[in-house]
């Protein structure tokens, strides 16, 4: 055995063993969701309904600043600005911030509204930057500075909220001094647009439904999603601040926050509409600014996590939590050492791989997700859950598909500084302006590795070992199907 083979050999071993662990912390995020998925129903419930009823007798309710960060979002701006003005509390306590960096035809439109919600009483102000400092979390950071709100609420441009959105949340700030931001749960305008929305719901489900709640109710770590959300203003200045050393400004203040000793509570029965990527290069965008960011954070903060005074189990489950995407780099390098393993280890070294890694290994890790959505949208959805869960399958192969996008991504967020933001372009309904992501060659190398993964297929055919086959037909359909919708969508 050369030293390449032993090489070839521990990679993938590493990487098929962090992939079983990963797989096997599934199941242990679903058994906690079971555990207390209705823990803090009932108490929600009064909580609210107790700030309702005091909601009505007082008139020194706290100012609310509800902020929302535009950037060229023609098509929905209008939607989300007329959601937050329409939200059921005092126009003279409640003030809106529009924080639009916007360089097109969205200026014209959001002044328009504004003028126009400021002559029926509301309370709006446009701000406008010179620069884009620090993107999203420069917006935020400037808007803040300036702001009268005791309570922040931030809506990205795509979010619809609810009229009781305030009454709700803030009842939860209200009960618990201590309690630094509460989240509501993502939902779906434009489910049923097309397969690649589908799936994407039956993901976002996953998180919001299963992960959020296991992790808020079980006192681990959990993450402000960026939107849908209310903090308390003193718990951000405690935090340090928003930072925009990451792409994912969101998940680093989560962490610096409870880290200061500041509860989060999740509200997963106050579901917040928003619209999911209609396009395969604007929902790639999306995963690759998340999975960079993530990283970005895991490096930034897992040092200050593992030195501070907690519990082993929170440190290791926010080290999982911070690093999950990291599984897209060991997906994808799985891909790419398939072949080299058969041609270095020859049959023997098939045998071992097909009956311990691949059956021992592969299988559990895969199945853990997958257990979880299932039980997602049984739990969510008793009705029509079977209806949902078919499209399973082809979440499966987007995963498998994504996984070179976002291992470039990985490897820029754990080895570069760059905080660029790119945003993920929004269509709305009328969708007025087509918004490209920018073109790129990972298209391209997605086929190329999709015809990478249908010689190793013939190469396993040709020597009879077909355990290994299904597992790399799903790499080959994935990057098949990603790669061509990317490269169609940049020539359209």
């Amino acid at each position: 055995m050369d030293i390449l083979s032993i090489c070839i050999f521990l990679l993938y071993t590493s990487c098929s063993v962090l992939l079983l662990l990963y797989g096997l912390n599934t199941y242990l995020i679903l058994f906690l969701f079971l555990k207390k998925r209705g823990a803090n129903d009932a108490s929600d419930e009064l909580t609210e309904k107790r700030f309702a009823e005091a909601f009505e007798d007082r008139t020194d309710l706290p100012v609310v600043t509800t902020q929302i960060p535009l950037f060229n979002e023609i098509n929905v701006a209008e939607r989300v600005i007329r959601a937050v003005a329409a939200m059921n509390y005092p126009s003279h306590c409640h003030e809106i911030q529009v924080l639009d960096d916007s360089d097109d035809e969205t200026c014209a439109l959001v002044d328009r509204i504004a003028e126009e919600l400021r002559e029926q009483g509301h309370w709006i102000q446009v701000f406008r930057r010179e620069d884009r400092t620090g993107y999203k979390a420069g917006a935020l950071e400037a808007g803040m500075a300036v702001s009268k709100g005791e309570y922040i609420a931030i809506f990205d441009s795509d979010f619809i909220p609810p009229a009781d959105f305030l009454r709700r949340t803030l009842a939860h700030l209200w009960e618990d001094e201590r309690c630094g931001m509460v989240q509501a749960r993502w939902d779906h305008v434009n489910l049923y647009q097309s397969w690649l929305t589908r799936v994407q719901a039956l993901g976002i489900d996953g998180h919001f439904v299963i992960e959020q709640t296991a992790r808020n109710r079980n006192g681990l770590f959990m993450n402000f999603c960026g939107t849908a959300g209310v903090w308390r203003r003193s718990a951000i200045d405690d935090a340090g601040g928003w930072e925009h050393d990451t792409v994912t400004e969101d998940l680093d203040l989560s962490y610096r926050a409870q880290m200061r000793g500041w509860r989060f509570h999740y509200l997963p029965n106050l579901l917040v509409p928003a619209e999911l990527p209609p396009t395969y290069s604007a929902f790639k965008s999306q995963q690759y600014r998340w999975a960079k960011g993530t990283l970005q954070t895991a490096r930034k903060l897992l040092p200050t996590v593992w030195r501070a005074p907690m519990p082993l189990f929170k440190k290791f489950q926010a080290t999982i939590h911070l690093t999950r995407y990291a599984l897209n780099l060991q997906m994808a390098l799985i891909a790419l050492l398939v072949l080299p393993l058969i041609l270095s280890f020859g049959d023997s070294g098939i045998w071992f791989y097909r009956s311990v890694l691949f059956i021992s290994l592969l299988i559990p890790a895969a199945l853990g997700p997958s257990l979880g959505y299932l039980v997602c949208q049984r739990s969510e959805h008793p009705k029509d859950w079977v209806g949902r869960i078919k499209y399973l399958p082809f979440l499966l192969i987007i995963g498998f598909g994504i996984c070179l996008s976002n291992g470039k991504a990985v490897l820029a967020g754990f080895f570069g500084n760059d905080s660029t933001f790119v945003r993920t372009p929004k269509s709305g309904e009328q969708n007025m302006k087509n918004y490209l992501v920018q073109r790129n060659w990972m298209p391209r190398l997605e086929l190329m590795f999709a015809a990478y993964c249908a010689l190793t297929i013939g190469i396993l055919g040709y020597i009879g070992q077909y355990a290994l086959v299904p597992f790399v037909v799903i790499y080959m359909l994935g990057f098949g199907v990603v790669g061509s919708k990317g490269l169609a969508e940049a020539r359209a």
